[in-house]
């Protein structure tokens, strides 16, 4: 394709339709990292031992695996199918929404547990597949230049934004409860963004969804997000 390594930058700034993706993928960075603070001072209150803190941590990534891997297995494409891509987009977004409220109402172990091994493993199953077809209307430069610039910087940056973000709000004196209700507007925002890209992916014509190449980023989708 040629091209250097700013393509994928200028192919971002010039598309809408793929500014609607990182900013996607930004806020379900930014919910993750939220969240991911607030298991480290659960399960620190919990647990004085670090060797009972690894365990529970292990327990909760074996029952992620377990549970992405069944529903990657049995339910994902059911579920795309059934709900269309806009709600599958807003799905596990909108079980964020209802974690974050729950653990600001009750900031518990096992609140927490329930909570981020539902989210993480519907990531995993559902809302990662779900974010990868928005890229086969892409043409072929934006999926392999654009995308790397998303799933790398957009990524990562997100991240350590975020991170940041939290680390201050913490240092503020916020508690798990304060940390839950500050992540609410991220992941009120993230549900509202997957439906809208989802429903005009969804608007496309068929044979633009199922060609993979056609059309480019700014031909149909742009002015509606």
């Amino acid at each position: 394709m040629g091209g250097g390594v700013w393509a994928g930058i200028r192919l971002v700034l010039g598309s809408r339709y793929l500014q609607g993706i990182c900013v996607f993928l930004f806020l379900y960075t930014a919910v993750s990292t939220f969240l991911y603070f607030q298991q480290a001072h659960v399960v620190e209150d919990a647990f004085t031992d670090p060797a009972t803190r690894t365990a529970v941590f292990a327990g909760m990534d074996f029952a992620t695996n377990a549970l992405a891997l069944g529903t990657q297995l049995f339910l994902t494409g059911r579920i795309a199918r059934r709900l269309g891509l806009a709600w599958t987009l807003a799905l596990v977004p909108l079980i964020s929404v209802a974690g974050l409220v729950a653990l600001a109402i009750a900031p518990l172990l096992p609140v927490l547990v329930i909570v981020q091994v539902v989210r993480r493993a519907g990531n995993f199953a559902i809302a990662r597949p779900a974010r990868e077809m928005l890229f086969t209307v892409l043409d072929a430069e934006s999926k392999y230049k654009a995308k790397n610039f998303i799933d790398t910087a957009v990524y990562r940056g997100g991240d350590a934004a975020t991170g940041w973000l939290v680390a201050a709000i913490i240092a503020a004196g916020a508690g798990t409860g304060g940390i839950a209700l500050l992540a609410l507007p991220f992941a009120a925002a993230w549900v509202w963004l997957g439906y809208r890209l989802g429903y005009n992916f969804e608007r496309l014509p068929q044979s633009a969804r199922s060609s993979g190449a056609r059309p480019r980023p700014g031909d149909i989708v742009e002015e509606r997000i």
